[in-house]
């Protein structure tokens, strides 16, 4: 078992519909890496062109922002959940 990654309805197009998917990986990074490896156009859905996740997505491992861990270098290990959740924005 590796790391489970819950998968948002906007980007199951890419994952053949998959709402999750398990990779191996240590490090919400390496969770991104293995995500495109695997299904190509993932990394720019979810980093800009700094490398940084982008704004309007948020990604959780275990419950917890990763924003206020340690960004992508937050570690992960077996049997850990990444959750990935797209903004909702409205009025």
């Amino acid at each position: 078992m590796g790391v489970v990654v819950r998968i948002p309805s906007p980007l199951r197009r890419l994952t053949q519909g998959l709402d999750k998917v398990d990779v191996e990986a240590r490090t919400v990074a390496e969770v991104v890496e293995r995500l495109e490896a695997r299904f190509p156009g993932f990394r720019e859905r979810l980093l800009d062109e700094n490398g940084e996740v982008r704004y309007f997505v948020n990604i959780y491992v275990n419950g917890e922002d990763v924003r206020f861990l340690q960004g992508l270098d937050t570690a992960t290990k077996p049997g850990d959940e990444v959750s990935i959740v797209p903004a909702v924005a409205g009025g």
